[in-house]
């Protein structure tokens, strides 16, 4: 899914809590871990995966905002996290 609707509630930029942090990294770390990082294609694999054209798999990387809702109206299910600094630097 992308962004929630305009009334989701936002929060304010400042220090990110040391629990919160640290569930953000474990999150980080499983991503890493489980699915393949394909950099700034992130879009068009997305689509190849989309069209049978590649295997299906988890997958991270980059994408700007209207390629990230380019795949949604595609009918194209795409998560943002927040990547935050690993927790060994």
């Amino acid at each position: 899914p992308l962004p929630g609707p305009p009334a989701a509630p936002q929060a304010a930029a400042g220090p990110m809590p040391a629990q919160l942090m640290a569930l953000l990294q474990r999150m980080r770390a499983e991503v890493e871990k489980n699915c393949d990082y394909v950099g700034e294609d992130f879009a068009e694999e997305a689509r190849r995966m989309h069209r049978g054209e590649s295997e299906r798999r988890g997958i991270y990387g980059e994408t700007s905002d209207a390629e990230a809702e380019a795949l949604s109206e595609e009918g194209i299910d795409i998560a943002r996290l927040p990547w935050v600094p690993r927790s060994d630097g």
